[in-house]
């Protein structure tokens, strides 16, 4: 029987539309809006200013603290100015905005397709590449790599767990890049390893792709430091203490981050984007982003430069739809509705889900059955139902007493609730207004 983890979840329809489409890089925009904040942690600081001339490749803005990240330019062309813009979040943000003439690159930037296998830097120089190229996690989190391969002191990294997981419903990208990229990313691998000085690699990858499971397999089948585990389908398995209590059997406690068991987990675009800046010196300025939904023309797997207009990726993927009710960064589960098609593409977008309108309606909210569905789902053993009402009636000390700042945020709570709760709703409200009341305490 497949691994998978040990409490609560659920199997929401999958809806893999995209699975077989292979990678097409998208054109350049005429204009980029590139955000200086697309990671957890402080903004990066602007360092070009307006007409200033960039190539691809140069940095735009600096890393802001210990956890930040550097913002590269996704094109070449001139400055034409620093401005707010809607990004994703719905959130107007400080950004870089550029207007394309051709597409030069730094002459630094390696850009033959050739595999280069030979790792030459060592463990703090290929954390230090890292850091300079801005690569944070491509899983959706965007927490900057460099400081997920610095554990602390008193703590020793023991095994590598990469996820291949992608359990959002419709995603894809990351399926493509294991079938596509599978080499350079299993080169990633050993250079994430090599970074954190440990020996053994896990790759957790869904058998609902077998596909990429057999491929892993086969380029890993002479590696005895590097093993391919299929899971069972299960969302949200993709959560790092869910794949890690997967994977390896062990449990994250309340509040501790995966070090605390000796693990350490990257997603595998994240890999992909370390080979990329350890072996070709070049920072992650596009990804790989699937536009889909069950009324789009061409469900597609896209390589996307940072800054391209939401509304360049709908295009290639046949137009929006004309039943289309609400457009989602990212998927069903945990992504988010735009209130612009003008938003730009950023590093931790991993898809643009096009809903139609049948699905995109909230239905009316009824009371409370306490049929403990919520409860039962939950991965990370929260009663949802009660959280609800602690924001509800703005008791945000019993909230944190109810561990409200472990939610994932996962939404597998208001999936099955049947009085249609806006669960999650609620709760990610309240766990702003308790990390703001323990940040004020501090």
């Amino acid at each position: 029987m497949a691994k998978t983890f040990s409490l609560g979840g659920v199997h929401p329809p999958e809806n893999k539309l995209s699975a077989n489409k292979k990678i097409e890089v998208l054109s350049i925009p005429e204009i980029v809006s590139v955000p200086v904040s697309q990671h957890i942690g402080a903004p990066a600081k602007v360092k070009v200013k307006r007409n200033e001339e960039v190539k691809v490749g140069q940095l735009l803005a600096e890393s802001g603290g210990f956890i930040s990240a550097n913002i590269h330019s996704p094109v070449s062309g001139k400055v034409f100015k620093i401005e707010n813009v809607l990004d994703t979040s719905g959130y107007k943000r400080q950004a870089v905005i550029i207007k394309v003439e051709g597409d030069e690159w730094l002459e630094t930037i390696d850009k033959t397709p050739d595999l280069i296998s030979k790792i030459t830097l060592s463990s703090e120089e290929i954390i230090a590449r890292v850091k300079e190229c801005g690569i944070v996690g491509l899983g959706g989190a965007t927490f900057p790599s460099h400081v997920k391969l610095r554990p602390p002191d008193d703590m020793t990294a023991k095994v590598l767990i990469l996820n291949g997981v992608e359990c959002e419903p419709y995603l894809t990208a990351d399926h493509r890049l294991m079938l596509e990229k599978g080499k350079e990313m299993l080169v990633g691998v050993k250079i994430l390893m090599k970074a954190l000085k440990i020996k053994e690699a896990i790759i957790g990858i869904e058998n609902n792709k077998p596909d990429a499971i057999e491929h892993l397999t086969k380029l890993t089948a002479s590696d005895s430091e590097i093993s391919v585990v299929p899971l069972k389908v299960q969302y949200p398995q993709g959560g790092e203490k869910q794949l890690i209590d997967a994977v390896i059997k062990r449990q994250v406690p309340s509040g501790k981050l995966p070090i605390e068991v000796g693990a350490v987990v990257h997603n595998v675009g994240t890999a992909f984007a370390v080979y990329e800046a350890v072996q070709k010196n070049k920072p992650l300025f596009e990804r790989i982003v699937t536009v889909t939904g069950k009324s789009v023309k061409n469900p597609v797997n896209l390589m996307v430069r940072i800054g391209t207009p939401t509304s360049n990726l709908i295009e290639a993927a046949g137009g929006l739809p004309e039943d289309t009710g609400k457009v989602i960064s990212g998927g069903p589960m945990m992504g988010k509705a735009l209130n612009t098609l003008d938003a730009p593409v950023a590093k931790g977008t991993s898809g643009i889900l096009i809903m139609p309108d049948t699905e995109a309606k909230r239905r009316e909210v009824q009371p409370c059955i306490r049929c403990s569905k919520c409860v039962t789902v939950c991965p990370m053993g929260l009663e949802p139902y009660l959280l609800m009402t602690l924001t509800q009636k703005d008791m945000y000390e019993r909230e944190e007493k109810e561990r409200v700042m472990d939610c994932i945020e996962c939404g597998s709570c208001s999936f099955v609730c049947p009085s249609d709760r806006p669960l999650l709703d609620y709760i990610r409200l309240g766990k702003g207004r308790v990390g703001a009341m323990m940040r004020a305490r501090k």
